[in-house]
């Protein structure tokens, strides 16, 4: 697909969820061990997954499931006590091992912000419609499929948020190439982080919010724009998706 209608199809994927997993919490709190997520990036289910932890501004460890997946799935299994189902969500912190939209956001949102699950973010029979449509729009009906890659010594790291028109192709890509990764959501916390990085729409220098993610970025990098790729391995780190799609075909993609 040409990069440009890959992210206009992107676009309209985020406005059919109405932009659900674009803002994050102010106050963040991220727990001393990564929860892991398996996780197929155009799973209805796991959408709402996703949106939740941009909410929450949770970061998270994804296995990727894609559809004739092999590489974590006797992993899911094992855990799941014989039940290869995304979204499955374990948490370290506190041995919670949970399967289902319903249930993952719910325990999220309880222990992590001791809150009910937004109506949005519950797996109703509308918002399981209109996050199909979402994966319908990108225009790959027969969804994500496996695809032969090499396998990371360590996973990659990827900052990203889940209605960022140019994050969702790399995360596409990651999961088709089954790559595991770190996701460090930057979700929009005021006004100030609203619009692309180039062009928001606030006036005059732009400022994070203190001691946040967006701001350690920002020191660190000298800008905050998603999604920002830092893979260890290879001691790459990279910021525009089109780079970042080329490169984890020419590295990974066998």
């Amino acid at each position: 697909m040409p990069h440009t209608l890959n992210i206009v199809s992107s676009v309209l994927s985020s406005t059919a969820r109405r932009w659900r997993g674009t803002t994050g919490s102010k106050s963040v709190q991220q727990p001393a061990q990564l929860p892991i997520l398996f996780d197929c990036e155009d799973d209805p289910e796991c959408r709402l997954v996703r949106e939740a932890l941009t909410e929450l501004n949770l970061d998270v460890l994804i296995y990727p499931c894609p559809q004739k997946a092999n590489r974590f799935t006797s992993l899911l299994t094992d855990m799941a006590g014989g039940q290869a189902t995304v979204p499955y969500l374990v948490d370290p912190n506190t041995h919670v091992k949970l399967m289902g939209a319903d249930a993952i956001n719910a325990y999220l949102f309880q222990h992590y912000r001791q809150a009910a699950t937004p109506k949005p973010l519950q797996a109703s029979v509308t918002n399981l419609v209109t996050s199909r449509l979402a994966s319908v729009v990108r225009l790959n009906l027969r969804g994500l499929v496996a695809k032969p890659s090499l396998v990371p010594e360590q996973p990659l790291v990827l900052y990203s948020f889940e209605s960022s028109p140019y994050s969702r192709p790399v995360r596409e890509k990651l999961c088709a190439l089954q790559l595991p990764y770190k996701l460090v959501n930057l979700g929009k916390q005021q006004w100030a982080d609203m619009g692309p990085a180039k062009f928001r729409f606030h006036r005059g220098e732009y400022h994070p919010l203190p001691n946040t993610k967006r701001a350690k970025l920002l020191a660190e990098k000298g800008r905050v724009q998603v999604p920002f790729l830092i893979d260890a391995n290879k001691s790459i780190e990279l910021f525009e998706s089109k780079d970042i799609l080329r490169y984890l075909d020419e590295t990974y993609a066998q």
